[in-house]
């Protein structure tokens, strides 16, 4: 049997949360005409922020699992590894 947590919220914040809750959807976004894809890397070095690729580090060397990855050079990286077996094997 699955016990739910107690809410604890105010009466003012749950009329709140309904009342954001029952707001329509937007409606997706319209790329203008002629625009090109980009993959994610492109977006995400535009910022600068950390990128998270599966892979693994050996001996203080960051290796991505996925080959086709290409890491700009001093480039923030989470390395998400799983202990055991690489990830993506069965």
């Amino acid at each position: 049997m699955t016990t739910h947590p107690t809410d604890n919220r105010s009466p003012k914040r749950l009329a709140e949360d309904e009342r954001i809750a029952s707001k329509p959807h937007l409606a997706p976004l319209t790329p203008p005409s002629g625009a090109v894809p980009l993959p994610v890397e492109a977006h995400l070095a535009r910022d600068r922020s950390p990128i998270a690729v599966a892979g693994i580090v050996e001996n203080g060397i960051v290796r991505p699992l996925d080959p086709t990855v290409k890491l700009p050079e001093r480039a923030r990286v989470i390395i998400i590894a799983a202990i055991g077996a690489p990830l993506g094997t069965p």
